[in-house]
């Protein structure tokens, strides 16, 4: 096969599809086989024949050096025989390189590690001097980039700095704009879903970010300071209308906001204008809110106040916090956020799974013999990780929310559309509460109170049954 790619003719038909640089590499390793040849090898060649192939490889080399790539043949075949000299085209064997999942050249096969290590050095030097972050590489678009650059030729010179921040960016804009373009006949087929999503940026300005989803996937419109008309139901209805008409309104069936009182009221103003469209809040939210609901209770507040204690400790102290980082299932506890009420049960659960390392501590003469340990604190620690009961609300609280924390990041996840998950994931979680307390009402009914007054005030909607 070496000498088929090498072009020697004699014992194998000399390869006209070979690419040039392949044909030179097989030759130069053909070289090195013949003269690393011993007496030591089971098949023994004549001298006279070996000669004859390192004739044969030299003849070959000689006459490619004196033709270019370009003048190289193509379509003649020549095998050993002159009598069988004939012209014929050999159908590709290989898919071409830069086609996905095409079969590696081999010069890659044949490339050293060292020379791979140091590529690879080369993109990293360039995304740390650039400060690029490393999850930058997750891209569908970075491998695309390398293929496109390994593909095309040695000494490719990238585009500069003018032609990116005017010719490449307008090109790339158009595209942007030719697939958005391409949604618009799937909103007049199947109808389309239009997303306020409402936040406050470090000038405190008001701004609203609208998004059309329909079946061919999400495509952002535009983002308006609403500073001055978010308080007020009818400017936000006259500002949807203006969207709402600009995507045409018999395309539009449904409006999602979040649950602010303001756009409660816009949601009314809009579906008496417009009779086809279904206003709803976000689902997100309004799962968040049930959260906040629920952690407002007293024995849970109070329950979240006794973890605080232990993770306010424990990350305070780097003496203990060493300790338990060395153990070898030891995971960082999570810590609550400032707005997201579902971190507090983040937190309660991640306590919960630290359990059996925390005991230990405790125990732990690290712990006992520390003054840190003997202090008022460290007593009031220790008593409560060592809290038997202290553990089995933990236990209850995580079966509670686990239904509803799930169906949160369901219908937070951009993965698959969720709309028809909403109606049966409430009856589900809904479920799950009696269940745990074994359909007993008077355990399961302050839980499942404040998830049907949120879903009867907010989430109870003609269309999400319609999905279900």
């Amino acid at each position: 096969m070496k000498k088929h790619l090498a072009k020697i003719g004699g014992d194998i038909k000399k390869c006209s599809k070979v690419p040039y640089d392949v044909e030179k590499q097989m030759q130069g390793l053909l070289k090195e086989i013949q003269k690393s040849k011993t007496s030591k090898r089971k098949v023994s060649f004549n001298e006279e024949g070996t000669d004859e192939c390192e004739d044969a490889i030299d003849e070959a080399i000689a006459q490619d050096e004196q033709q270019t790539p370009s003048q190289l043949p193509t379509k003649e075949v020549v095998g050993g025989d002159p009598k069988k000299k004939a012209k014929t085209i050999i159908p590709p064997m290989f898919a071409p390189r830069t086609t996905p999942g095409s079969q590696r050249s081999l010069k890659s096969v044949f490339h050293n590690k060292e020379a791979l290590h140091e590529v690879d050095k080369r993109v990293a030097r360039w995304l740390l001097d650039c400060r690029i972050p490393f999850n930058a590489v997750m891209s569908p678009f970075f491998q695309d980039m390398l293929d496109g650059v390994a593909g095309y030729r040695p000494g490719y010179i990238g585009p500069s700095y003018d032609s990116l921040r005017v010719n490449l960016l307008a090109n790339l804009k158009r595209e942007c704009q030719m697939v958005v373009d391409s949604y618009t006949s799937a909103w007049k087929e199947t109808g389309c879903t239009l997303m306020a999503d409402g936040w406050t940026d470090q000038r405190q300005r008001m701004l609203i970010n609208f998004l059309v989803y329909c079946s061919k996937g999400l495509c952002f419109m535009k983002s308006v300071d609403a500073s001055s008309m978010v308080k007020n139901a009818s400017s936000l209805c006259d500002l949807f209308s203006e969207v709402i008409e600009w995507i045409g309104p018999d395309n539009v069936v449904h409006v999602v906001t979040d649950n602010a009182a303001n756009y409660v009221a816009d949601g009314r103003l809009i579906s008496k204008k417009f009779e086809n469209i279904h206003w709803s809040p976000c689902a997100a939210h309004c799962l968040n809110l049930i959260l906040k609901d629920i952690s407002s209770m007293p024995h849970i507040s109070s329950l979240a106040t006794r973890a605080s204690k232990i993770t306010v400790f424990v990350y305070n102290h780097t003496v203990f916090l060493s300790w338990l980082r060395q153990k070898d299932n030891w995971k960082e506890i999570v810590r609550p956020g400032p707005t997201r009420f579902v971190t507090v049960f983040l937190t309660l659960m991640s306590i919960f799974e630290r359990k059996s390392e925390l005991q230990q501590l405790v125990v732990d003469t690290h712990f006992t013999g520390h003054k840190l340990g003997r202090s008022a604190n460290g007593r009031a620690v220790s008593a409560i990780i060592l809290d038997n009961k202290f553990w089995d609300d933990y236990f209850t609280v995580c079966q509670i929310v686990s239904p509803l924390i799930k169906l949160l990041r369901f219908v937070d996840a951009d993965d698959k559309p969720s709309l028809g998950i909403i109606y049966e994931g409430m009856l589900r979680s809904e479920n799950g509460i009696k269940e745990m307390f074994k359909h007993r009402k008077s355990a399961y009914q302050p839980y499942t109170e404040i998830i049907n007054s949120r879903w009867d005030k907010h989430l109870k909607k003609n269309i999400h049954a319609a999905a279900y």
